[in-house]
Order: structure tokens, then C-alpha cells, then sequence
């Protein structure tokens, strides 16, 4: 386990700055998620703490030793990627002791052995040890990757999107298994996804990033609540957050251009009418699509509701979020008040 510290990391690729003058601090064994979209940054900022890529500028630190010159073998880190990675001709043992067997390591034939088998148990996968990787499914060969990554015990766990090629439900069954194995070995991830699902569900705590800035770091919870912008709102929470006129069901704060309402957060039975215009039955929910003044709504109904189409439904706000004309949080002083009461 190792904390890991970023001050002032900055790479620049050509004209493009894809991480810009980024500090960080990732606790010792907590599970780190960099959520942004295609560009934000979040894979280049996992190759500079790997090693992969050397920063323009600032200095990262593993575990209190400055890794500016250390190469990535030397930074005791392992890397799980979005492809698998595995020897195809090689059994799922040979392919979990390889890493092991590397001149830096020189791990012994008896640790090598014991170490494979507590891998093995930890991921449920011993029945497959002398099997092929070929003879994998897509879940079971992602198991291995991340397998070869866990027989190291290195200081820090790196991995880029290693769910994004999998099947839904695979991805549901292995972000299971992911939280599981870090809580189970207390050890320090840092996991980068575009899937605000993966940061919910798996994180302790997130870190938002945009255009290589990092806009906001802090628990799934304290980010989802209380964005620092609009940006930061829209991603985390599905149904994503309603983003309004600030105007549209009466006074707003000074300076608000946005109300952000997530689909929770909306009373039903009083306020403005709205028009129902579709609902989603989703089984253990169900979304009510609304329409107010030219504007889409999307809020939560009973399971069974008899709500129609064509029907109409009072709303107000409840909880909202108010966003200036650039995306910054524009604070509600009655709301804020009501809050700390």
C-alpha cells in the first residue's frame, strides 16, 4: 500500500495540454476514481504515475520517494489495461506466475506457487488454472489480467478502463469483484472509467477531470450532492441531472442562468403543471418524462403509478442546484440555510 502524491504534474502532447498543473493526493489503500470523457485527460495521468509517460513539469511521489527518473518497473506499480494482455498459448497459471518470474523480482518457486493460489482464490478462478487463456470466456480472461496485476503486491494498482470491452452484465459481476478484492486487500487503486456507474458504486473517492484540469475531488456522495459546477453535476447520477432556465418556476439566486434538479429532487402533486409525454417501466423504477415550456424533464414515479401519457402533473423543485453563465455553482442562501437547519 502507498499513498501517492501529484504537485504541479503538467504534460503537454504537441499543441495539446492534456494534463495542466494537476495536484493530487491518493490515500494510502483508497479506491481512486478519475471519471471525465474521451479527452479529459484521465489515461495520460495514469501513464505518468506508471512511468509510461515522463511530466513537463511538477513531481510525483510513491509511497514518500520522489519517481522522477524511476522507471516503471522501478516505481512498484501494476497496470491493468482495457484489452486483456494475455500469453494466448500459455495456461492461466503461466500466465498469473510470469509477472512473478521476472529478473527483478526473483520470486521463489514456493512463493510463486502460494501467491497464484491465494490470486486464484480471490479471484474464483483456481478451476481454471490449467486451462488455455483461449479456452476463457471474456470475464474469465479479464479476471487473469487483473489476476497478473495482483500477484505483484505493488505499492499502488493501476487500471485504464479494464471493464469498457465486457458485456453489461460481466461488467456489473466484475465491479463486484473489484471492490471486493480492494477491500479485501486494503490495497491502493487508482481506476480510470468514463462510467459514472464504476465510480458510484467502487470508489472512495473521485476525481473529476476536464481538459486535464482536475475540477473536483472528494467522496461519490460529496461530489454528487454538492458539484462545484454544472460540468462536475452532469457526471455523476442517472437519470442525469435536469438542466433548466434558472426562471422557470420562480425567483432564482443573483447570478444563476441554470437550475440543476436531479430526478429525485422534483415534488410532485404541487407547482407548475407539466405534460407527461412518456414513462420508462424499468422494473424496480420508473422515469416520467415531462415536458414544461419547451423543456424535456426527467423525474422518478412509483413503480406502479397509473400516470399516462397526455397526462398532466404539478411540480416543483426540491433540493435545486443553481449554475452561473459559465457552469459555477451560484449558492442559494434560503436553500443553504434550510440545509445546515
Amino acid at each position: 500500500m502507498a499513498e501517492v502524491i501529484l504537485r504541479g504534474v503538467a504534460k503537454r502532447f504537441g499543441a495539446t495540454e492534456a494534463v495542466r498543473a494537476l495536484d493530487l493526493d491518493i490515500p494510502d489503500g483508497a479506491f481512486v476514481v478519475l471519471l471525465g470523457p474521451t479527452g479529459a485527460g484521465k489515461t495520460t495521468l495514469l501513464r505518468l504515475v506508471a512511468g509510461l509517460e515522463r511530466p513537463d513539469a511538477g513531481s510525483i511521489a510513491i509511497a514518500g520517494q520522489d519517481v522522477r527518473g524511476v522507471t516503471p518497473a522501478g516505481r512498484n506499480v501494476a497496470m491493468v489495461f482495457q484489452q486483456y494482455s494475455l500469453y494466448p498459448h500459455l495456461t492461466v497459471r503461466q500466465n498469473l506466475e510470469f509477472p512473478l518470474k521476472s529478473p527483478i523480482l526473483r520470486t521463489p518457486p514456493d512463493q510463486i506457487a502460494a501467491r497464484i493460489g491465494e490470486v486464484a482464490a480471490v479471484l474464483r478462478i483456481s478451476h481454471k488454472l490449467d486451462n488455455k487463456a483461449t479456452e476463457l470466456s471474456g470475464g474469465e480472461m479479464q479476471r487473469v489480467s487483473i489476476g497478473r496485476a495482483l500477484v505483484r503486491a505493488p505499492a499502488i494498482y493501476l487500471m485504464d478502463e479494464p471493464l469498457s470491452s465486457l458485456d453489461a452484465k460481466l461488467r456489473a459481476d466484475l465491479r463486484i469483484e473489484l471492490k471486493r478484492i480492494h477491500d479485501s486487500l486494503g490495497a491502493t487503486f487508482l481506476y480510470v472509467t468514463h462510467d459514472q456507474i464504476e465510480a458510484m458504486t467502487m470508489a472512495t473517492h473521485v476525481g473529476v477531470l476536464d481538459e486535464g484540469r482536475l475540477v473536483q475531488f472528494g467522496t461519490p456522495r460529496a461530489i454528487y450532492e454538492d458539484p462545484v459546477s454544472l460540468y462536475v453535476a452532469t457526471r455523476l447520477g442517472l437519470p442525469r441531472i435536469n438542466a433548466l432556465p434558472a426562471g422557470l418556476f420562480g425567483e432564482a439566486p443573483a447570478g444563476a442562468v441554470t437550475i440543476g434538479l436531479r430526478p429525485e429532487h422534483i415534488r410532485q402533486g404541487e407547482g407548475r403543471e407539466a405534460a407527461v409525454t412518456r414513462l420508462e417501466h424499468l422494473g424496480d423504477q420508473t422515469r416520467l418524462h415531462l415536458h414544461l415550456d419547451g423543456h424535456d424533464i426527467v423525474t422518478l414515479a412509483e413503480v406502479h403509478t397509473r400516470l399516462k401519457a397526455g397526462d398532466s402533473l404539478a411540480i416543483r423543485p426540491e433540493r435545486p442546484l443553481y449554475f452561473d453563465a459559465e457552469g459555477r455553482r451560484v449558492h442559494d442562501s434560503r436553500t443553504d440555510q434550510g440545509d445546515r437547519a
